[in-house]
């Protein structure tokens, strides 16, 4: 993937404040990067395999704020990787020093609107796997994002609410940490889904 096509991927998807410093990034560190459709489970993601080049993905649905943050979390993972390979934790304290020291000159109000802003110091401070992880900062960062803000999330719901998610019934269950105990009204059957993912058509359950 050449110059031309990089720049013309991080222009529409980043904020114009951090075009120039997202581009640095990609020449420093020379990774495979894709924009890929919506995936339900990530949001981006990083992989480097022996004798390949590295490559990071973000999904290109994503407002300009969270696609900057979820770029240069992928980024930190392949400094990270070059730095110790295989041998460490993939979000321990090598990764959470590489976000927090990348994302560094990107913390301005330039970029961020200062609400915003004020949320993601809080945010770095300790950052997690997932930016979703942190319920407080995702709902911030959906109130930027027009298509978002009247999205309903599995985690908004209560237990034992019926809702319709990739075109199924289910019936929700009990919080598994990042994921949530689900019943599919059709088969019965169980599924652990992502508590941060869209869900239509909520209904109070009168099973």
């Amino acid at each position: 993937m050449n110059a031309n096509s990089i720049s013309h991927l991080l222009t529409n998807h980043v904020p114009e404040a951090a075009y120039a410093y997202c581009f640095q990034l990609w020449k420093k560190f020379q990774f495979e990067f894709k924009v890929r459709k919506s995936r339900v489970t990530k949001v981006g993601d990083f992989t480097c395999y022996p004798g390949k080049v590295a490559r990071i993905t973000v999904n290109h649905d994503i407002d300009p704020y969270l696609f900057l943050i979820t770029y240069v979390h992928e980024v930190a993972h392949l400094e990270v990787h070059l730095h110790y390979g295989n041998r460490i934790e993939s979000h321990g304290k090598e990764w959470k020093k590489s976000f927090q020291q990348l994302m560094e000159p990107v913390m301005s109000e330039e970029v961020f609107p200062k609400p915003l802003l004020d949320g993601l110091k809080k945010h770095m401070k300790n950052p997690k796997a997932s930016t979703f992880s942190d319920g407080k900062f995702t709902q911030l960062l959906r109130s930027y994002d027009d298509r978002q803000k009247n999205v309903v999330l599995l985690s908004q719901i209560p237990e034992g609410t019926v809702f319709g998610f990739q075109g199924k019934w289910f019936k929700k269950g009990k919080l598994r940490r990042t994921r949530v105990e689900c019943k599919e009204i059709k088969t019965r059957l169980s599924y652990l889904v992502p508590a941060d993912v869209p869900i239509s058509m909520a209904q109070l359950s009168l099973l």
